[in-house]
């Protein structure tokens, strides 16, 4: 088992910035909230461990991605921001998240509280499920694992036409496979930042 780990000083390269907005913002948290982000810098932290890879088959292993710094991710021009206008995040559930309603429920309910969490300040609301037959989407089973498969880039056009005016996001979710393309085996998962859309 390989195990990704960074330096104390490649952390802080990454994540400390002398963007202006960015220390001000800083600098108005408080003491509790500052300690909670220095344990980000310590590689031996027990809340920001190190990425453990289980095999060569794990996306970051098979598909290596250029490292990004949350400078560069605070600069992004694509980077959203909440509004007043658009302040909302929907989640859209796409067939049973469990083998029971009451299972698939608490499911959803573990995941709104972990979004209002994540994204303080930000209002979580739950959309009314759907099966994945009201997508219209393309779908298939996969060569290899038989598993059924529906085509993600689907899924997010259907999603884009179901985003609420208030949204600042919608999110898909789902415990069926996904495919992007005939080509590909799997995706974990799609999205359109400029439309702030993620499944």
């Amino acid at each position: 088992m390989k195990t990704v780990r960074h330096s104390e000083q490649s952390l802080r390269t990454a994540l400390i910035s002398k963007n202006p907005a960015l220390v001000s913002q800083y600098e108005k948290l408080d003491a509790a909230e500052r300690r909670l982000m220095n344990e980000a810098f310590r590689p031996a932290s027990d809340l920001f461990g190190p990425i453990v890879l289980h095999s060569q088959s794990d996306w970051i292993a098979s598909h290596p991605e250029p490292p990004q710094g949350f400078e560069e991710f605070f600069s992004d021009p694509s980077r959203k921001t909440p509004s007043r206008e658009k302040h909302s995040i929907y989640i859209q559930c796409i067939g049973s998240l469990g083998n029971t309603r009451i299972i698939s429920e608490e499911y959803v309910k573990w995941l709104k509280g972990y979004c209002e969490a994540f994204f303080y300040g930000l209002t979580v609301k739950l959309l009314e499920p759907v099966p994945v037959s009201a997508t219209q989407c393309a779908f298939r089973v996969n060569e290899n694992t038989k598993n059924l498969q529906i085509h993600a880039g689907h899924i997010l056009h259907f999603l884009k036409k179901k985003k609420p005016e208030d949204a600042f996001c919608i999110v898909g979710v789902t415990m069926i496979d996904l495919y992007p393309r005939d080509s590909w085996n799997f995706v974990f998962g799609q999205a359109s930042l400029t439309d702030g859309i993620l499944f």
